[in-house]
């Protein structure tokens, strides 16, 4: 009997995929795996594997049954090994556009917070201080403050349209976007180097491969103005968090908000969770009640298609 695998998820059920599954007369297994031998295990034999964070090798994926399909829960697939997948035959399915809108606003509020100092001012109301200049300076009017975009897509998108009416100058660096595209919103287009080195906000919104990985380096923190903030919602990849660490202790930036991390759950040991002015979250942008039930019904939707025989609603790119 073909088989639906989830292989593991946050969320409270998997009833949407269940279903699909059984009504195309499938089993179902749902799993919380954590290793890629586990994986493995799980997805040996099955016709869909459904994924959300752990990791697909290449020895998982030859495990498959012929005609399998993966779907990945989300937007990035960095989990997946997309190349075997390829040679070996497998399509890969993925949701990039299940939690645009959360993202955006997670990301707007990280940054609004880091502007206005609000962790520091908590912090020190709390320790029995009341120095407003003295902790929160300098903070510099919206107005005249640089917000960078390091990638523009469909999240970009979203949190530039949110900042547009708080009166930031904006700036981007994005190969993919033209220059009269980037007027027409007056953004000013710049290189990754000048981006870093001018503005007073950077929001990374790039996917992570050999051009943006580590993009936020000892080089690239020590460009950027002493007030300068970072806001990392994208991929953990694009950070070294040594680095980022050690210029928030040094102060040679202002402070950044990271939701993602290279490894999830952050490590006990990482040396990101003593750094000042820094606001971290659970990987957390994407969600909201509705993202998960648009997530889950889309990849139900998914498991649907390719038990059908159809192609897979938005397969990964290249």
């Amino acid at each position: 009997m073909p088989t639906v695998v989830v292989t593991d998820s946050t969320f409270p059920d998997v009833a949407q995929e269940r279903a699909a599954a059984e009504a195309q007369g499938c089993a179902f297994n749902a799993h919380q795996c954590r290793s890629a031998e586990e994986v493995a295990e799980a997805i040996d034999g099955a016709t869909v594997a459904a994924v959300q964070f752990a990791p697909v090798t290449r020895e998982a994926i030859a495990r498959l049954a012929p005609g399998a399909a993966i779907i990945r829960y989300g937007i990035g697939y960095d989990n997946i090994d997309i190349a075997a997948a390829r040679e070996l035959g497998v399509p890969v399915g993925y949701v990039p556009d299940y939690c645009t809108e959360e993202v955006a606003e997670h990301t707007c509020a990280s940054l609004l917070a880091l502007l206005r100092k609000l962790p520091a001012l908590d912090a020190s109301v709390r320790a029995g201080r009341w120095e407003a200049v003295a902790v929160a300076r300098p903070v510099k009017p919206f107005a005249e403050t640089l917000v960078g975009f390091f990638g523009f897509g469909q999240i970009g998108r979203a949190v530039h349209a949110r900042l547009a009416g708080f009166g930031f100058r904006f700036a981007v660096s994005d190969p993919a976007l033209e220059e009269e595209d980037a007027a027409a919103l007056g953004l000013e287009r710049l290189d990754a180097a000048a981006l870093f080195e001018r503005c007073d906000a950077v929001c990374l919104h790039a996917p992570a491969n050999a051009r943006t990985n580590g993009i936020i380096n000892a080089t690239t923190l020590g460009a950027m103005p002493r007030h300068g903030v970072i806001v990392n919602a994208a991929r953990g990849s694009l950070v070294d968090e040594t680095a980022l660490a050690a210029a928030l202790e040094a102060g040679e930036i202002g402070g950044a908000a990271l939701d993602v991390f290279t490894t999830e759950p952050l490590p006990a040991d990482s040396p990101l969770r003593d750094a000042p002015n820094l606001m971290l979250s659970p990987h957390a942008a994407w969600y909201s009640e509705a993202a998960i039930d648009r997530l889950q019904g889309l990849v139900a939707d998914d498991i649907t298609r390719h038990l059908a025989g159809k192609a897979l609603r938005k397969p990964v790119p290249g």
